[in-house]
């Protein structure tokens, strides 16, 4: 029997993933795209949910990406998405837009839905053709299933160069009902959102309006998914997606809704840890960093300071190399593009003080050394502008990285 405290609060479901929420299956195969490891995936909604997506700001933006757009448009509702991996269906003009349209059209054959109900996504190489036999092929082979070996097999099919599968569940109550939200993402390379190589897919029994769930996404996207960055680079191909199948049997949720705000800590959550597992598995990357921006005069501000320093080379380099370099911080800061006092500029490595408003402060090498050998890596930087603060997350650059995009394509 739950108690009334546990009803007032968010809950990690260990080993939860985008089939914990009520009402939906998923399925991975190995369709010939890739040499053995799976390649394509299905998650699908028992019912049409609602919807939103975001995507890339690259002006080039994949056929998939134009083809969901289109789905999502005619009635705000999916009830699968089919997803590829080893080629990015980039770049491939009006034979790329063909593939993608037929990718949908076989996809909704085979499991009864509506053609406009299926969204599309892939990820991989830019510039090469869909092997469409081997597509069709793969999608005839695709058993959707509730238990969790069909989440870990789409978990599985999506990657690319990621070294781990990343997924994340967590449910609360409102209006007295459990509601939940699970995800999968994908993305190691090419991460710097608005958005990257990074294809992220959000499930909830939630019953929610299109909407209001397309205005809840849009503003954890820019708290989350936006505020991670591996290497500079912006995808093709990226995008967000959710659905929201309103199985929980909650009253529709919109900003009017009591417990609106217990929605938006699910799903910022949720977003939240699958950003956090992008960045951490970025090519060849051996810590997480996380940059928090406090005392700015508005968030944005905060957010754009934070990203800076933790896109910032030489920050991730040090990081790296565990060599406690605030120097290369406080310049990042400087470049940002944001104004502030460079005389009240404070940072902290972990509980480290090295700068104490823009006076170096003493500090034990060693120490900080030590420190900066964790594998989840803090940098604060405190400034006295403002009350509003910001948070981004990125990861180390590595000899790895450069071995790993030096023969991507070969």
């Amino acid at each position: 029997m739950e108690t009334i405290k546990e009803k007032h609060h968010l809950e990690k479901i260990m080993s939860g993933g985008i089939l914990s929420p009520k009402g939906y299956k998923a399925a991975g195969v190995h369709a010939g795209l890739r040499y053995t490891k799976k390649d394509l995936g299905i998650i699908l909604s028992e019912v049409p949910a609602a919807c939103a997506a975001v995507y890339t700001k690259n002006q080039l933006t994949a056929a998939p990406l134009q083809v969901t757009k289109e789905s999502i448009a005619v009635e705000r509702k999916l009830q699968g998405i089919v997803v590829n991996s080893a080629c990015a269906n980039a770049c491939t003009g009006r034979q790329g837009l063909a593939d993608a349209y037929e990718m949908r059209k076989y996809a909704a054959n085979a499991f009864g839905v509506k053609e406009h109900y299926m969204a599309v996504a892939s990820t991989g190489v830019i510039g090469e053709f869909l092997n469409m036999e081997k597509i069709k092929r793969g999608i005839d082979l695709l058993q959707p299933v509730k238990e969790e070996t069909g989440g870990a097999d789409f978990e599985t099919a999506i990657l690319t160069t990621d070294t781990v599968t990343k997924k994340t569940a967590y449910c609360t109550y409102i209006d007295g009902v459990k509601v939940t939200a699970g995800g999968a993402a994908k993305g190691s390379g090419m991460i710097h959102p608005n958005m990257a190589t990074m294809l992220g897919f959000v499930t909830t029994d939630a019953n929610i309006s299109s909407a209001a769930l397309q205005r809840a996404l849009s503003a954890v996207t820019d708290q989350t998914f936006n505020q991670i960055t591996v290497d500079g680079d912006t995808s093709t191909n990226d995008m967000v997606v959710v659905l929201a199948n309103g199985t929980a049997g909650n009253r529709q949720l919109d900003e009017d809704h009591p417990e609106w705000d217990k929605f938006m800590n699910l799903l910022k959550t949720t977003s939240e840890e699958l950003a956090k597992k992008i960045a951490r598995d970025g090519e060849g990357a051996t810590k997480l960093i996380e940059v928090r921006v406090s005392g700015m005069r508005t968030v944005e501000e905060a957010q754009l300071a934070a990203k800076t320093i933790v896109g910032s080379n030489l920050v991730k380099t040090a990081v790296f190399g565990a060599d406690g370099n605030w120097g290369r911080v406080i310049a990042a800061m400087g470049r940002s593009g944001i104004s502030f006092n460079p005389d009240d500029v404070t940072i902290y490595f972990g509980s480290h003080l090295l700068l104490k408003e823009s006076e170096p402060v003493a500090f034990c090498e060693e120490s900080v050394t030590a420190y900066l050998k964790n594998e989840h890596v803090t940098i604060d930087v405190l400034l006295q502008e403002g009350g509003c603060s910001g948070t981004a997350w990125g990861c180390d650059l590595t000899y790895d990285y450069v071995k790993i995009n030096g023969s991507y394509r070969s």
